[in-house]
């Protein structure tokens, strides 16, 4: 699935005011923190993601790694913070 231009930017104006649901510290990506994401994706949708890390190499390889892992389409990335979305085929929350 691929997102549309007025999509991401209204996924983006949805986002701005979300607090931050995942962290991921200095082990990376971890099978947990995996699990954990694909639970709030299924439930959030939208969900904002903190990236620890000065690297920024780094952080945009965690960035690939999650939106393959997951399926989820990356809405934005600024600095230490991700922005994915995954829509919910059995009870959609975000209507576009």
């Amino acid at each position: 699935m691929s997102l549309s231009k007025s999509q991401i930017k209204y996924l983006r104006q949805l986002a701005h005011h979300a607090k931050v649901i995942i962290t991921i510290g200095q082990h990376g990506i971890t099978e947990n923190v995996l699990h954990e994401l694909e639970i709030a994706l299924e439930h959030h949708e939208l969900v904002k993601i903190k990236i620890a890390g000065e690297d920024r190499d780094a952080r945009q390889a965690i960035i690939e790694q999650l939106c393959a892992e997951t399926g989820a389409e990356k809405v934005q990335a600024i600095g230490k913070t991700l922005t994915l979305f995954k829509r919910n085929t059995k009870k959609p929350k975000i209507s576009f």
